[in-house]
């Protein structure tokens, strides 16, 4: 089970195009400047890395979203910026900072070669956006409450503008009625509800245009691909005691070979950012004097309760009043803990919890149990994020903004949901390196909007 792969399947192809493009250039400039093939060389694996993790940070491989900045000119802007800063780090770092002497030459061969590289990729890149912006066409056939949930969720995400939506819904008023534009040519699928009552006219129907080649899939299904995420209001416990997925539980090979990873990184990642944990906890003992570490309990695995450490973000009378909810730009924050969160420095002491094997380093984000009071009462299927041990960071967290608040927490339930059916080890790759990409652009690390009002 793969929704996420599809879904950047064209992406993922331009950066592999992006790696040969940058082979086939540089080998062919080599052998015309200076008269021989030299294949893969470590030279050229450095450009291509460089080249790849330059464009992925500035967004170049991920899906488009809906802002003047993410327009087919920006994504040029990013492609030539990505050239800039890898001219920037031959011409500065090697040719004047280390002063190597070298036969290829910053105007006979490096600008020519990211020159030619720029080109293509803006025209690969300008492609791939034009088709994934490419208007589709839907026709969605379900109960009316599931289609009002799917109209209030596509209404959410501005990023799907490309898809043009048509609302069939099922109940005695429509029995007997033929699909909505049903002579009409460009639909590209129907997406038909797994639970609602289909009249044998209408079944008919959808048998007849799937005979013609029109895709017809489950509605659930295509929500998944299309939000990459599962709204819990859209299936029920029967369905969750039936679905496929949901691979990753106790006592099998996938739960086993990601203990094995959860237990080496962590011990890696302990090991190499140690020094930076005692120069912040220095730093947080001068700033107020108070406690260093901040230890609170969440709940992990089938609800049971752990305790998690994380350096101290806010002032140590943050939460006299209880459990509050974190609010944007919080007056509880100190100005270490501001810097702390904005990088997530304040979460590495958790990695003890990792290797102790309450936590492990993908899965939803621990919930403290008074505030999950609430949430288990006004969200439907909450207690199903505690199938699997939480993590540090997770497929919601990558996805969504900083959550504070009843509503954000169903959000991210839905990305908990979609990862907890879907969960495999290249989705925690892809999830590994998208909280790479955040940590450096210190994204997400701040609530999107004000919520202090205690739950």
């Amino acid at each position: 089970r793969t929704p996420w792969l599809r879904q950047r399947k064209l992406l993922m192809g331009l950066a592999l195009f992006d790696a040969l493009l940058l082979l086939s250039f540089y080998d062919l400039l080599f052998w015309w400047k200076l008269g021989r093939w030299v294949g893969v060389s470590p030279s050229v694996v450095v450009l291509i890395g460089l080249w790849v993790g330059i464009s992925y940070l500035l967004g170049r491989y991920s899906r488009p979203e809906s802002s003047h900045r993410d327009s087919e000119r920006g994504r040029i802007a990013r492609t030539g910026l990505v050239a800039l800063v890898l001219l920037w780090v031959i011409v500065v770092v090697l040719s004047w900072g280390l002063k190597l002497e070298d036969p290829r030459t910053f105007r006979s061969f490096v600008l020519p070669l990211l020159s030619g590289v720029f080109l293509v990729s803006s025209l690969a890149q300008v492609w791939i956006y034009r088709q994934q912006n490419r208007q589709l066409c839907w026709v969605l056939v379900g109960e009316a409450d599931e289609l009002e949930v799917l109209r209030r969720e596509f209404g959410q995400e501005g990023s799907l503008n490309h898809l043009r939506l048509i609302f069939h819904p099922v109940d005695m008023q429509s029995q007997g009625k033929c699909l909505v534009l049903a002579d009409e040519a460009g639909i590209d699928g129907i997406a038909v509800s797994e639970t609602a009552q289909l009249d044998d006219g209408l079944l008919e129907e959808l048998l007849e245009r799937r005979s013609r080649g029109t895709v017809v899939c489950s509605l659930l299904g295509w929500a998944e691909q299309q939000l990459q995420r599962v709204p819990p209001e859209l299936f029920s416990s029967r369905w969750l005691v039936q679905a496929e997925g949901f691979e990753l539980q106790p006592g099998r090979w996938g739960w086993r070979l990601k203990r094995l990873g959860d237990v080496s990184l962590a011990g890696i990642l302990l090991l190499l950012t140690t020094p930076l944990m005692v120069l912040a906890a220095v730093l947080i003992h001068l700033e107020d004097r108070g406690p260093i570490f901040y230890g609170q309990w969440r709940t992990g695995l089938y609800g049971m309760p752990i305790r998690i450490w994380k350096l101290r973000s806010m002032r140590p009378c943050a939460e006299v009043d209880g459990a509050q909810w974190a609010s944007h730009c919080d007056p509880r924050m100190t100005n270490m803990g501001r810097w702390l969160r904005l990088i997530r420095l304040d979460e590495l002491p958790q990695l003890l919890n990792v290797l102790r094997g309450d936590m492990s380093l993908i899965g939803p984000r621990p919930e403290r149990p008074e505030l999950e009071v609430e949430l288990e009462r006004t969200i439907p299927h909450y207690r199903v994020r505690h199938w699997i041990r939480p993590g540090l960071s997770g497929w919601a967290q990558v996805c969504y903004p900083y959550g504070a608040s009843v509503e954000d927490s169903r959000a991210k339930l839905s990305y908990d949901l979609f990862y907890l059916r879907n969960a495999n080890l290249m989705l925690d790759f892809l999830i590994l390196i998208k909280t790479i990409r955040l940590v450096a652009t210190a994204r997400g690390a701040q609530p999107k909007v004000l919520r202090s009002v205690n739950p």
